[in-house]
């Protein structure tokens, strides 16, 4: 059996350590329903590598807790804490044709709604603990940015036109700070934002 391709794994769940002392681990899931870890033969690192293969699993405060193969005792489920674990893409059911998995994101072109000007394309899709958010790899180069995957700024995603149509803050890129302007300053306002 091959590994799948970086490309085509979804993440599904990340280790978040130890649960008792018998060696059970606790996995914050990404999933609707925490017990579809359980349909997978085996869960994957990023790289394709196997990682866990879970025997029995519950139910627990946002996710699962989960005996597995290998892991018997709190220190070796406590060195896991960290572990991405993901599934090949074809292992998991179609999208409705409203749906889509976030993973589909990655490489699609991004335009602006109103103009229809090229923007950049989705390096990435993060979430740091609030929403998800869109890493742009900007279409003129320079440094990605992230634009918030809201309604607001992404009022909609073309998946089989491969374009997904935003409407960025207008403040994506300016400086930061106190406004000078009037204050007699603007000098020191100019050296501030330098």
């Amino acid at each position: 059996m091959t590994p799948s391709s970086p490309q085509n794994l979804i993440l599904v769940g990340r280790v978040a350590g130890a649960f008792g002392v018998r060696g059970e681990v606790r996995i914050a899931t990404f999933t609707e329903d925490p017990l579809t870890l359980t349909r997978f033969k085996v869960l994957t690192r990023q790289d394709g590598s196997p990682a866990l293969t879970l025997t029995t699993a519950r139910v627990a405060k946002e996710g699962v807790v989960a005996r597995c193969v290998g892991i018997e005792t709190k220190e070796a489920a406590d060195a896991l804490r960290g572990l991405r674990l993901y599934v090949p893409r074809e292992a998991l059911p179609e999208p409705d044709e409203d749906e889509f998995y976030l993973a589909d994101l990655i490489g699609l072109t991004v335009r602006h709604v109103a103009t229809d000007a090229l923007i950049g394309k989705i390096k990435s899709v993060q979430n740091f603990g609030a929403d998800d958010l869109l890493e742009i790899t900007p279409a003129l180069g320079g440094q990605t940015w992230y634009l918030p995957f809201t309604r607001a700024a992404v009022p909609e995603v073309k998946i089989a036109e491969g374009v997904v149509l935003a409407d960025p803050p207008t403040l994506v890129g300016e400086p930061e700070g106190p406004d000078l302007e009037g204050t007699g300053d603007e000098e020191d306002a100019e050296r501030h934002y330098d």
